[in-house]
């Protein structure tokens, strides 16, 4: 049997993959998906309508194209483009679910990425990482980046999980309070407090407001690490930012917060979490990766690992459930009473 021949093709490919990032990124920037979506549909018609030059449209769309973002066909009027799915629903800039923000999230780390490997050499990590120093204008522009894309996950949560007739629901390092915002309008008679740091809580008060859910959400400065939890929360929820945090912090926070729960209470822990065999999936590997950027102490955990922090800290029927497939799992479990 012939063995089969190695080439660099797989290892070019992955190196080369920030091109993609980047190409992704520019149409993002450029408006490109919401032209195209409004009529602006050859190569023409883009460049005139995101302001670049002919050949640099036709550049971007070939590259766009070829990454499945979007769909060429031939016309007896030329080439024409069609957004993908996808793109038509979350990156067309005046559509309802637009997720463009959240595309350019990362974008600020691209030159951190670039020096990875000095990262990695580094000694010295924090708890809090990046967020250290975080500034109220820091705040501000990151829940413009995830607002969206946490609403999603938390219209997702409120309709995978159901919270009738609990009564109070502790946010954890809720952000923006879209869980809480979203839970407490789907369950009548749900109150929810956010708890984060000062400048994120100062921001999260102005998302609760402007969702006209000041009676039913408040927001609470801490950190959650250290902060004291309020009393007789019937649920606490925790999500994404588990790679943020070292076990044993995570430890901790489960512990404190099955401690302040009442009696019959219970956990819901969201986040980006590896398979047992530590294999993937690969978003979870990036993002424990991506807190060697940041200078934290946070890394990746599997989900048998979670499923370990509640059960140590006394939490019963815990379990794991999918909730964005290859990217986030939901962790349960109840205090017994």
């Amino acid at each position: 049997m012939a063995q089969q021949r190695l080439d660099t093709t797989r290892l070019q490919k992955i190196a080369q993959a920030y091109w993609e990032s980047a190409a992704l990124m520019a149409a993002v920037e450029l408006e490109v998906f919401t032209a195209i979506a409004h009529g602006h549909d050859t190569v023409a018609a883009v460049a005139r309508a995101v302001g670049i030059t002919e050949r640099n449209a036709e550049r971007l769309l070939t590259a766009l194209s070829a990454m499945t973002l979007l769909e060429r066909q031939q016309d007896s009027r030329g080439d024409r483009f069609t957004n993908a799915p996808d793109v038509q629903r979350f990156l067309v800039k005046d559509g309802e679910r637009y997720a463009g923000p959240w595309i350019l999230f990362t974008k600020p780390r691209w030159e951190a990425f670039g020096k990875l490997s000095e990262h990695l050499r580094r000694r010295e990590e924090s708890h809090l990482g990046q967020y250290t120093e975080f500034t109220v204008d820091d705040a501000r522009r990151y829940h413009a980046a995830t607002y969206s894309i946490g609403m999603g996950a938390a219209r997702l949560f409120s309709r995978s999980v159901d919270l009738s007739g609990r009564k109070l629901m502790l946010d954890l390092g809720g952000g923006s309070g879209a869980y809480s915002i979203v839970a407490t309008k789907t369950f009548p008679g749900l109150k929810a407090i956010v708890l984060d740091l000062p400048p994120v809580a100062e921001v999260a008060r102005e998302y609760i407001a402007a969702n006209d859910a000041t009676d039913r959400v408040s927001a609470m400065p801490g950190d959650f690490t250290r902060t004291e939890f309020p009393q007789g929360a019937d649920v606490v929820v925790m999500a994404s930012n588990l790679p943020q945090y070292e076990p044993d912090l995570i430890r901790l926070v489960v512990a404190k917060a099955f401690a302040a729960m009442a009696p019959g209470g219970e956990m819901h822990l969201i986040g980006e979490t590896l398979h047992d065999d530590r294999r993937g999936p690969l978003s979870a590997a990036l993002w424990g990766l991506n807190e060697a950027v940041q200078g934290s102490t946070g890394v990746a955990h599997t989900e048998g690992e979670v499923k370990g922090y509640l059960q140590g800290a006394g939490f019963t029927d815990v379990a794991v459930h999918p909730f964005v497939p290859g990217v986030l799992s939901r962790v349960t479990g109840r205090k017994p009473g």
